[in-house]
């Protein structure tokens, strides 16, 4: 790990953070993480060294031109703070790409940094690509190895079995850690699984919300949502063949929400919404 400054005391930290590659389906994950740098105005405090975790032929580094002049960025992980967020307490925000190489020690070196600084919470963003609707909520999905977490928010221990990406790892190793942590995924149609996908960043940025009791300014997510399912909406009306499957999307997920969609769970999310934007507003 590279320091690029002090930092200074941090407050009762949570971390937060998602990972480019395999957990990442529409980008979601990450741009996610990076609306939070952005709302939070999040200051770098750390940054993986790149030729121990990655093979440059897989990620390679890019060129821009910034002022005129070349630059060389390499790829990396990156660890950023905020300050004074909506939790009253500071966020450590990890932006990484899937390593290529030494995950064990990637991991334990991300860890690490987190439990020195004090962090009590680790939370996770992934996405993958799922058979749903465009046209419907994303679905977000939460998971917890931690009993009391899985009490506060009612969510479920994963039932996942099958290959990992840096995500599970991390969780796992939280967990043997006794770092309590939940895993945050959306679910993005995979017929329309390209980059971007803020229809799928808004949904797991707004389960955040619910999650950490705070508001998030969602600057342009909402816009940029509705313009993407518009433009999805013209890929599939433009194809009777996807237009179909769509349809049958929407009645499958349609007929598995019915119990979900009674008044009264309507009018309890209704009521969670409000409680959340009028403290916002009273504070």
């Amino acid at each position: 790990m590279i320091d690029v400054g002090h930092v200074g005391e941090v407050n009762d930290p949570i971390v937060i953070a998602a990972f480019e590659g395999w957990n990442d389906a529409g980008e979601s994950a990450t741009r996610a993480v990076e609306h939070l740098v952005q709302a939070w105005d999040a200051e770098l405090m750390a940054v993986m060294d790149p030729e121990d975790y990655y093979d440059f032929q897989v990620n390679r580094p890019r060129v821009a031109l910034v002022n005129g002049q070349r630059q060389l960025t390499w790829p990396t992980t990156r660890v950023l703070l905020a300050r004074d967020t909506p939790l009253g307490r500071d966020v450590i925000l990890v932006l990484g790409i899937e390593p290529s190489i030494r995950w064990r020690t990637y991991v334990n070196e991300l860890l690490t940094l987190a439990m020195d600084h004090g962090s009590t919470l680790w939370v996770s963003m992934g996405a993958l690509l799922a058979d749903v609707p465009h046209s419907r909520p994303i679905p977000v999905s939460v998971t917890s190895e931690d009993a009391e977490l899985r009490e506060v928010h009612d969510v479920e221990r994963s039932t996942y079995e099958g290959p990992s990406g840096i995500v599970g790892v991390l969780m796992d190793q939280a967990h043997q850690r006794d770092l309590p942590g939940l895993s945050v995924w959306a679910a993005v149609p995979h017929y329309a699984g390209g980059p971007p996908s803020p229809k799928a960043t808004l949904a797991l940025v707004s389960r955040l919300e619910e999650l950490l009791g705070c508001v998030i300014d969602d600057g342009d997510l909402t816009e940029q949502a509705r313009a993407w399912e518009r433009g999805v909406d013209e890929l599939a009306a433009s194809d009777d063949e996807v237009a179909e499957y769509v349809e049958a999307l929407e009645d499958a997920q349609d007929t598995a929400d019915l119990p979900e969609a009674s008044g009264d769970a309507i009018a309890r999310e209704f009521e969670k919404y409000l409680r959340r934007r009028g403290g916002h507003e009273a504070g």
